[in-house]
């Protein structure tokens, strides 16, 4: 750490912050169901019942070509015995990395409760039709943004986008079933998931479900880690 005195308004700050200064609920591991799904399902349900701000909000994990690791925020689409869903555009960062390591790992915080979940897998490509049924079952803004069709590429400018996204929203309202042709499903497909309740003793639970190896169906071992 260096000693410099424009740095300290922001560290006061950051170790002004407290963690978790809320009743945090219990968690028994022994009491959890054999596959991850289930919990997942409850864990989500009890997140939205807390109050827990944009609960289907989850930072995705991939690595680039050189296997330098990327990280966004994203929303879920759906979590089933599949996996764990989400979308975007195949041509994105996030769609070139993907067809080059089809591997990526989920992070969910529910800081209303203390909890976090992680999801690690290979990922799959869901079909056109898929695809197409995602995006349209999503709001107009879903699918004006998805039909913009260049995320991560360079804008030249806050005109340009905002040009661009508004003809956009204008042909989303007139042509609602139209198609964005690189706007794609993936499923993450779980080989490990991880549970975490925080406990304000620093008395972490961490769960962890790790799929037995050459399993493809519900076949799950599971431990419990050190904090």
């Amino acid at each position: 750490m260096t000693d410099d005195t424009s740095q300290r308004p922001f560290r006061d700050l950051l170790h002004a912050q407290r963690v978790w200064d809320t009743e945090l609920p219990a968690f028994d591991p022994d009491s959890a169901p054999p596959a991850p799904l289930a919990l997942f399902h409850s864990w989500f349900a009890e997140a939205v019942a807390a109050g827990q701000p944009e609960p289907h909000a989850m930072a995705l994990a991939t690595a680039d070509a050189e296997g330098l690791p990327d990280v966004r925020t994203l929303l879920l689409h759906d979590a089933d015995e599949r996996g764990w869903h989400f979308a975007s555009h195949a041509t994105s960062a996030k769609g070139h990395q993907l067809a080059a390591r089809p591997y990526a790992a989920l992070g969910f915080y529910w800081p209303a409760q203390g909890r976090q979940v992680r999801v690690r897998g290979p990922v799959v490509r869901c079909t056109p039709v898929e695809s197409h049924a995602d995006l349209h079952a999503r709001s107009t803004g879903a699918l004006a943004a998805a039909l913009t069709g260049a995320q991560s590429e360079v804008v030249g400018s806050v005109a340009e986008l905002h040009r661009t996204a508004d003809a956009a929203r204008d042909r989303a309202v007139e042509e609602p079933d139209t198609e964005a042709p690189t706007w794609t499903r993936y499923v993450v497909e779980p080989a490990e998931v991880e549970f975490f309740q925080g406990d304000a003793r620093r008395r972490h639970i961490r769960l962890r479900y790790r799929r037995t190896e050459g399993a493809t169906g519900g076949n799950w071992t599971r431990a419990l880690l050190w904090p």
